[in-house]
This record gives C-alpha cells, structure tokens and sequence, in this order.
C-alpha cells in the first residue's frame, strides 16, 4: 500500500531589527511545526546586528540542525512583498519544492494547533489558495484581519463613519464584523497566513512596487480573479503584537509608502478613472465626518494632513508631500 506523502510546509519569517521578538515567533512556530514543516527566517537588510544576533540563537537552540530552520539575509529592504519574496522562492532543505508557505509575522505567535489548522483545511479545500488566522492582540482583543476588497462605496463608507451611511453601505465596508465559523472572504492580513504553493506558480508572488500596505490585498485581488478563494479561519489562532517593526502606533501623519502604497493598488487593479471616483469618495467622506465633528464638538479621527496628501498623491504631486518616515520597516502590520 502507498503512504502518502506529508504535505511540505515552508514557514516564511521576516526580521526587521526586532531580533529577540523575531526568535519567539521562530519558537513558537517550531513548537506548532508539522512534520514535514521547516522555517526561512530572511532578515531584511535590518543593519543594526540583528543578523549576529539571529544567527548566534540559531545555532545554540540547535535548530539549524536538519535544516529546519535557515538563515538568510537579504541585502536591502525592498519592504513586506520584497522580503517574503525571498522565502516564496526558496525550496525546502532538501531542494524539494514546498506545497504550502506559512506567512508569520515576527510578533506574531501561532497557538497550538493553528498551523496544522491552516494546513489541514487548505489540504482539503482544492480551492483554497489561502487561508488566514484569527489574530488577537496581547491584550486579547481582536484584531480585524479578514476583509472586503477596497472599493468606491467602501472608501466612502470608512471616510464618512456616520450610520447611516454605514448602513446603506454595508455590503461595502472593507472590515466588516468577524466571522465566527470558518468562511470565505475577499482577503485576509498577512500577519499569519497560509498560501498554496500551485496558486503562487500561477498568480506569481507580491508585488515589489508596494513597499509596506496593500501588498497582501493585491495577492488576494489577483488570486480570486484567477479563481482561487481566500479563507478566515478563526480557529487558527495566533497572538499579534503589532506595530513593532512600523512604529505605526507613534505615527502622527501617514507616511508616503502608505499612500503610494493605495494609490498604486487603485490604478493597477482598477484603472485611473476608478481611482480617481475611490479618492472622490474617500474625500467626500472625510468631509462629512469633519462637518459632523465640528457640529458636535466630537475630534477628528484621521491623521493630520490627511485629506491634503491624499489629494495631492492622487493628483500625482508626490514630492515632498509627506516626510520620510522614521525608519524604513519591512514587516506588515495594521493593528
């Protein structure tokens, strides 16, 4: 009688000079590990020791040993896509091809039993391109990580935050309330998130022109147009830390690699004109949510400047609009 071969899992780990937090998303991985699972940790371009570090912790856990757990480091930061990039293209340590990648976050922690989750429901859902985890935070709160594809009404709708345009717009809204069974979605956070490899030699991987946000949208985008389905899992659990690499939390303006990030995805995937009426909205939005904050005295809840970068990114007057943020990260976060 054949056995069956055990489904190859390659774990994908992105360091950007958060090395120690890097090594317990690499040991809790490891303890969640399927048989046939191995992890790529890619450090990208971090430049502040980092390396040594990872390296160093490597090879004293012994978990290089076998190759189930492999150092590389990339020589730039090209961003989220650019990195994991590297990963999507490695083989396994025996130079056989990987059936599945396993996208993880180097603050996030998969509980037990989550990976096998992913795996197990990719393997018996041949439509399946990939399926996403339930994230909450270390505070244990949800995160919303399962969402709808970005378009004119649910720009307007996430701009203007008023009910009753949420309600005629529902259908729209980009993050809509959490499943609480396994369903299919538009697309999934890439903090924890599993990929068919056969899915990636059609669809190809990230896309390198988005160095931070949108990346993982755009994957989805194109993997459900060549009718692949994307899935939220919330029993496949994991613990985010978030914003530990972005610095996302001490933001006070939204940096370029966000907008460019939203305005390439708009005219890749949808065309100028689109583009265009998804910023009409999203303005005409913030401007009624700034006309409801200032007749009841409640704040502003967008960034500063917001409205005027967004205007002039879509008018294409990029130079100079927002300053060059603190640092340039190279892990996903949107919590």
């Amino acid at each position: 009688m054949t056995q069956t071969r055990a489904p190859r899992l390659l774990v994908i780990i992105l360091n950007y000079r958060t090395p120690q937090m890097t090594l317990r998303a690499v040991e809790a991985a490891l303890a969640d590990l399927p048989k046939a699972g191995e992890i790529v940790l890619i450090d990208n371009a971090s430049a502040d020791g980092s390396a040594e570090v990872l390296l160093r912790e490597i090879a004293a856990h012994g978990w290089d040993e076998g190759g189930k757990v492999r150092f590389v480091q990339s020589p730039v930061n090209g961003g989220f896509g650019a990195g994991n990039n590297i990963g999507l293209k490695s083989a396994m340590s025996d130079g056989a091809a990987p059936d599945y990648f396993y996208l993880l976050n180097s603050d996030a922690f998969p509980d037990p039993g989550c990976i096998t989750t992913l795996l197990d429901h990719l393997e018996n859902t041949p439509k399946a391109g990939m399926a996403g985890s339930h994230v909450r935070g270390d505070d244990g709160l949800d995160h919303i990580t399962a969402f709808r594809f970005p378009s004119i009404g649910g720009e307007f709708e996430g701009a203007a935050r008023i009910g009753p345009i949420s309600r005629i717009f529902h259908k729209a809204r980009v993050a809509p309330d959490l499943p609480h069974q396994a369903a299919q979605v538009d697309w999934v956070a890439g903090a924890s998130v599993m990929m068919r490899a056969r899915m990636l030699e059609e669809i190809g991987h990230f896309d390198e022109t988005f160095f931070l946000y949108f990346e993982e949208t755009d994957l989805c985008l194109r993997a459900a147009r060549a009718g692949w389905d994307c899935w939220y899992l919330p029993r496949a659990g994991v613990v985010h830390i978030g914003s530990v690499s972005t610095g996302m939390k001490e933001w006070r303006r939204i940096p370029s690699f966000w907008l460019e990030s939203r305005q390439h995805y708009f005219v890749k995937n949808h065309g100028r004109l689109y583009a265009a009426a998804a910023l009409t909205a999203r303005l005409a939005g913030g401007a009624l949510h700034r006309l409801r904050c200032a007749l009841t005295g409640r704040p502003v809840q967008d960034p500063p400047y917001l409205m005027r970068d967004l205007l002039r990114f879509g008018l294409g007057l990029t130079p100079g609009a927002v300053p060059a943020p603190r640092h340039r990260p190279a892990t996903e976060d949107r919590t």
